[in-house]
């Protein structure tokens, strides 16, 4: 059962939990309409909504602005080999903000864009308290 639950605003649901799932070991929890869906990895559950739907997660606020993916907010996906997810997201065409594995003091990171524009963080440990899990 997910502890953590994270909303990403995507421009295309099934395009996102291809990505998700085939990339970054996510599971399908529920797809019950085109413009939502809901996924899981550990105890992160990740909720997809396009924007524009007439209810729900991906609605206009009430003064009518659109909810639209993208920014800088994100949730970190832990890897054993960060050189080695980067080099397989690349391969399958996927674009980062960063410029390749960022070096930190916990850890190292990377930072990946879902289909949409939405930030995913790829989180390699240094310190054993560094650790997500």
């Amino acid at each position: 059962m997910a502890t953590v639950q994270v909303r990403y605003i995507v421009n295309d649901v099934d395009e996102s939990i291809a990505f998700y799932c085939q990339q970054l070991g996510f599971s399908e929890v529920m797809h019950p309409a085109p413009g939502f869906a809901m996924l899981q990895r550990g105890d992160l559950r990740l909720v997809l909504s396009a924007p524009g739907q007439p209810v729900g997660g991906g609605s206009p606020m009430a003064d009518g602005t659109q909810q639209t993916p993208g920014g800088w907010n994100r949730f970190a996906v832990e890897v054993p080999d960060i050189s080695a997810a980067v080099a397989r997201l690349q391969a399958a065409g996927a674009k980062f903000r960063s410029n390749g594995v960022i070096q930190g003091v916990g850890g190292n990171q990377a930072l990946v864009e879902d289909p949409s524009g939405n930030l995913v963080e790829l989180f390699q440990p240094l310190r054993p308290e560094a650790r997500l899990g």
